[in-house]
């Protein structure tokens, strides 16, 4: 499960959305969230599917991969459906299947339904950013993008460089925990039996020397950037110059047409939430 976690890594490409200005990404992908909260009825939740799978095809990010980043959802996709089905309420015209304290309704399946799909599409949109945008290039967009906060004195080189290495040293710290837990597991350490207390504590073996681990890497980091001294983004330049192109104004375009499809689909046709 540990190795499953794909958040922060970037797979090189030349795709479509490879190519998409970093800034253009940035703002596109917080819009097809919001986009996707939109989504009332099946029939543009459906557009909202077709839309997720064909930005996969044209990101070219290997299949396997999109499967992998939803592994460790999976339980937050169940608990969450469950929820909708045991607690949605339905309507008179609808089914009822009732059994010990438990009462399962047509209006509470569709939900459970509705919401599994609706987090699948949320993680998957938000994946392919950082699939498809170097950490650099995620730097600097960020850094462009809350630069109008310099108004309030507020240094946005820095908010934009913490979040760019908290995404860096995700997968770093994933292949931590699973050398740790191997390690763990060759002196007979145990996560799979005993009652849930136990396994918190069987965990505390691995927290300690992760934690360990992460204030050294902290503290390699912070000499290196000294050495190399670093004093933040003031009189900062750039190798590569940031600037839109045609293809990113038709992915903005191609958004556009989407909210608009989803709209008229939610006016049309009924809704489920």
């Amino acid at each position: 499960m540990i190795k499953d976690i794909t958040i922060g890594q970037f797979f090189p490409g030349t795709s479509f959305l490879h190519r998409l200005d970093a800034r253009m990404k940035i703002v596109l992908t917080f819009a097809i969230i919001v986009i996707i909260f939109l989504c009332k009825s099946f029939f543009s939740l459906g557009l909202m599917v077709v839309f997720t799978v064909a930005l996969i095809l044209v990101s070219r990010v290997p299949l396997k991969t999109i499967l992998k980043s939803l592994k460790p959802i999976i339980f937050i996709v169940v608990f969450t459906a469950l929820l909708n089905i045991f607690y949605t309420t339905g309507d008179a015209n609808s089914w009822t299947y009732e059994f010990w304290i438990f009462k399962i309704t047509e209006k509470g399946v569709f939900t459970a339904l509705f919401m599994a799909v609706r987090i699948i599409c949320l993680v998957i949109i938000s994946s392919l950013l950082t699939y498809t945008t170097t950490p650099t290039g995620l730097t600097d967009a960020l850094e462009r993008l809350l630069s109008p906060l310099k108004v309030f004195k507020i240094e946005a080189h820095t908010i934009a460089m913490m979040m760019t290495l908290a995404l860096r040293f995700i997968p770093t710290l994933i292949e931590e925990i699973d050398r740790i837990m191997n390690a763990q597991k060759a002196r007979g350490a145990n996560w799979e039996s005993g009652s849930l207390v136990n396994r918190a504590k069987a965990l505390i073996p691995v927290l300690i020397p992760l934690f360990v681990s992460s204030f050294r890497r902290a503290y390699e980091l912070a000499f290196a950037m000294e050495c190399r001294c670093y004093t933040g983004g003031k009189g900062r330049t750039r190798m590569k110059q940031m600037k839109f192109g045609v293809r990113d104004f038709a992915a903005l375009v191609l958004t556009g047409t989407l909210l608009a499809g989803i709209i008229s689909l939610n006016i049309f046709f009924p809704k489920v939430i």
